[in-house]
């Protein structure tokens, strides 16, 4: 049986990635969340909780799933600590992606959402880098729209994450979301149907984004 193509899906922050992990579902399109996928490690019974709870102690709510927020603290300003975390809770996502690809293996098309894709190497899982992009102004003004957001809270995360200038030139396929959703949900029609097609050029290998 031949496997799926694998999108990898990206974005920074307010590009609107969300919206367009939605718009391949509305397709039938298999779609694996890196994000709910943390939630649901970090909730009451998750595997990754008791690790934590064992690595920074007091940081458990009373349901048993992990406060976030002092999670937040003790990992805040200390790299050492957020490696940490990282070691802890990657493999138990990477086992999760792997159980979601082995599930989908008579698809024609899967999306792996991974906000840091690039960061992280993961798009040498990858046939395809999609990466969502807005013009900075149509970014600034969703993110801050936030309840609680702030431009500090907005700097830090940029600050963390990869340009969208450099996600662009690492793209294989761009998906603009500034221009409206509709746009969008045009170019990522566009995309399965391509998919569909066989016309979709594959990444080169797993060196592409160095």
């Amino acid at each position: 049986m031949t496997r799926p193509v694998i999108l990898g899906l990206t974005g920074s922050i307010g590009m609107g990635k969300s919206a367009t992990a939605a718009m391949f579902r509305a397709r039938a399109v298999p779609v694996h969340d890196a994000d709910a996928c943390v939630h649901e490690l970090y909730g009451p019974g998750g595997a990754a909780a008791p690790r934590i709870a064992a690595a920074f102690p007091g940081t458990l709510a009373p349901d048993g799933s992990v406060d976030r927020g002092r999670l937040r603290a003790a990992v805040l300003d200390h790299p050492e600590r957020l490696r940490r975390l990282e070691a802890l809770v990657h493999p138990l996502v990477r086992e999760a992606e792997t159980a979601f690809l082995a599930a989908q293996a008579g698809a024609l098309l899967v999306v792996l959402d991974v906000p840091l894709l690039l960061e992280t190497g993961g798009a040498a899982r990858c046939d395809a880098v999609v990466v969502v992009t807005a013009p900075p102004e149509v970014q600034r003004a969703r993110v801050l729209a936030r309840p609680g957001m702030t431009e500090e809270t907005f700097a830090a995360i940029l600050a963390k994450q990869m340009p969208d200038a450099e996600k662009r030139r690492r793209a294989d396929v761009l998906i603009e979301t500034g221009r409206g959703f509709a746009h969008a949900q045009a170019q990522v029609d566009a995309l399965v149907a391509a998919v569909a097609r066989g016309d979709l050029r594959r990444r080169a290998g797993p060196d592409r984004d160095a």
